[in-house]
């Protein structure tokens, strides 16, 4: 007599699911307009992944996060609501609207 072996098969969906996740991406929330103002609604302290949303509500400024290996920002111009995935290193960093740098910017610092 045979004997017959079976294997079970188990979708990969299933076993993805049966990983632990990883931590999400923390998203921060940046604006700039109406008026002169420019804020970040709470400011990172750690280094790693974030995603920045901004909402840019001024056809006169913009949005421009500096700091250690980062350099992004919306348009003068447009307007809208923009997303940007950044890696934050020790540093400090800088958020300001280029046409208005004297009266529009804040910074925090990662440790």
């Amino acid at each position: 007599m045979k004997r017959m072996r079976i294997a079970a098969v188990v979708p990969v969906a299933a076993l993805g699911a049966a990983l632990p996740a990883g931590a999400a991406t923390p998203t921060y929330q940046g604006t700039v307009g109406p008026g002169f103002t420019i804020k970040l609604a709470k400011k990172p302290r750690k280094a790693g992944k974030i995603t920045l949303v901004v909402a840019d509500k001024s056809s006169i400024h913009n949005f421009h996060l500096v700091g250690p290996g980062v350099n992004v920002k919306t348009s003068i111009s447009g307007t809208g609501t923009k997303r940007f995935r950044v890696t934050l290193k020790k540093g400090t960093y800088r958020f300001l609207c280029d046409p208005h740098a004297s009266t529009m910017r804040g910074s925090f610092k990662i440790t």
